[in-house]
């Protein structure tokens, strides 16, 4: 049984001191972005594996941590990775998604081509842990897998707006070619692929809007 330790007693603020700081914190994450331009000014690997670990305090289920980090900066990998991506996406844009999908990407710009794949200093590939491998090689399950997983990417996304850095949740489906290109075991099954970097100099974003308050909160008081 593991010990217990004491939380920090944290004193009630006050309420317009905890707002302000709310409206602060909010109005930060507000201008994060996707983006698809990015730079190949480099970033340093001591900066990545601090958002890594930064990533990995989410909560999880049991405390299991079922997430792996891979973390690319190697040219000739990302070069796999982008012509395996664009192979799958040309095929969802050619036949896999429907008209109704495609009219909503519509405004985005996207396309089945992924240069910033190879353009940006890093790729962060998410894989999931589906289960662990114990003594003797018995399989030990995990536990609330994709939500445990959807937190520490949520984190990992704020920790590198939070740096200054820019990223893109990238979905190419189906994903298992990064299994196969990045060699990981049986357990591990690819969940998301994020580039990171800084943006390229000429980066432009659609002029999206997001929803108000009332459209995405209800009151129970």
């Amino acid at each position: 049984m593991n010990s217990h330790s004491p939380y920090p007693s944290v004193p009630p603020r006050p309420d317009d001191e905890l707002i302000r700081s709310c409206r602060t914190y909010f109005e930060i994450m507000e201008k994060r972005r996707s983006l698809r331009f990015f730079s190949d000014h480099p970033v340093p690997k001591a900066a990545v594996e601090q958002i890594l670990m930064t990533a990995s305090t989410a909560p999880s289920g049991a405390h299991k941590q079922p997430w792996t980090f891979c973390a690319v900066s190697d040219h000739a990998i990302k070069r796999q990775i982008r012509l395996a991506a664009e192979e799958e996406e040309y095929r969802s844009y050619h036949g896999r998604m429907s008209a109704e999908w495609l009219r909503d990407l519509a405004p985005l710009g996207t396309d089945w081509h992924k240069p910033f794949l190879e353009t940006t200093p890093w790729l962060i590939i998410v894989f999931r842990r589906i289960y662990e491998f114990g003594e003797g090689g018995k399989k030990q399950n995990n536990y609330y897998v994709n939500e445990s997983v959807g937190i520490a990417c949520g984190f990992l996304l704020a920790a590198i707006h939070q740096a200054g850095l820019v990223a893109l949740t990238h979905t190419p489906s189906p994903m298992d070619f990064l299994t196969k290109v990045l060699n990981r075991p049986a357990n591990e099954k690819p969940y998301l692929l994020i580039p990171i970097g800084y943006p390229a100099p000429d980066a432009t974003v659609p002029d999206l809007i997001r929803k108000r308050s009332d459209e995405v909160i209800v009151w129970y008081e």
